[in-house]
């Protein structure tokens, strides 16, 4: 249940046009609706503005499907995270239409064409290679929530001549998000570069020293661009919620 279905259902009780018990019976799956293995949050889009997001690792297939197709009962579209391509297969199998998006590990059940809500274009930038999984997430969820989005990669800061050379794209943008494993430096430099939020991801990449990306995560802790803010590593989920509220403003 959403703000647009919820009204609509309440505009029809009131031209008559539906039963009030009829109405109470599709309310009852509010707030929540209790599984074998969960309770299916089916109010967070009222809440929030946006649906419950389904996190997928530690979960089995058969969990997976039982929450989605809650979801889907309930008129929401339901988008599941960090799920390996031999689990999506077995999901799909059970909830066949769904789409996966093996780059950024997600299942998407819902339309194909998600209307844009955004107001301006999300920016997603990649420091190298490497990071390319986790900002393929990010990118993947932002779509799903109804933004336009673009992808820049492989512009780190060992060649900071390629960043550069994208400097009209980062302009464009009215959120970027910019991830980087290593040192993390690149969101520091965007941030110098740019006068919009940027969200900054430490990615798990890098040598011994790099700390599965808590060296990254505490430099962008301590980024000097007043512009910068930072969410947890790998996270690129949480950076394309926040982006969605924000370009939503």
């Amino acid at each position: 249940m959403d703000r647009d279905r919820l009204r609509a259902l309440l505009e029809q009780v009131q031209r008559g046009e539906i039963d009030p018990e009829a109405a109470v019976d599709r309310l009852a799956h509010l707030p929540f609706v209790d599984t074998p293995h969960a309770r299916v949050d089916t109010h967070r889009a009222l809440r929030q503005g946006l649906p419950e997001v389904v996190y997928g690792p530690g979960k089995t297939p058969a969990q997976m499907a039982e929450i989605i197709a809650i979801q889907r009962e309930s008129g929401l579209s339901v988008l599941v995270t960090r799920v390996e391509a031999d689990a999506a297969a077995q999901v799909l199998s059970l909830v066949p239409e769904g789409e996966y998006d093996a780059a950024g590990r997600l299942l998407w059940f819902g339309p194909e064409e998600v209307p844009v809500l955004g107001k301006g274009l999300v920016l997603v930038v990649s420091a190298g290679t490497s990071d390319l999984p986790v900002a393929a997430e990010a990118a993947g969820v932002a779509r799903r929530y109804g933004n336009r989005v673009e992808l820049l990669g492989d512009v780190g800061v060992a060649g900071i001549h390629r960043l550069l050379a994208s400097s009209e794209q980062l302009r464009r943008a009215r959120v970027l998000i910019v991830l980087a494993g290593m040192e993390g430096a690149l969101p520091s430099v965007v941030g110098g570069m740019v006068d919009k939020p940027v969200i900054a991801v430490p990615t798990s990449v890098g040598y011994g020293a790099s700390f599965g990306g808590l060296a990254a995560l505490l430099g962008m802790l301590t980024s000097c661009a007043s512009n910068v803010c930072v969410v947890n590593i790998d996270n690129g989920f949480g950076a394309a919620h926040v982006a969605t509220l924000i370009n939503r403003l």
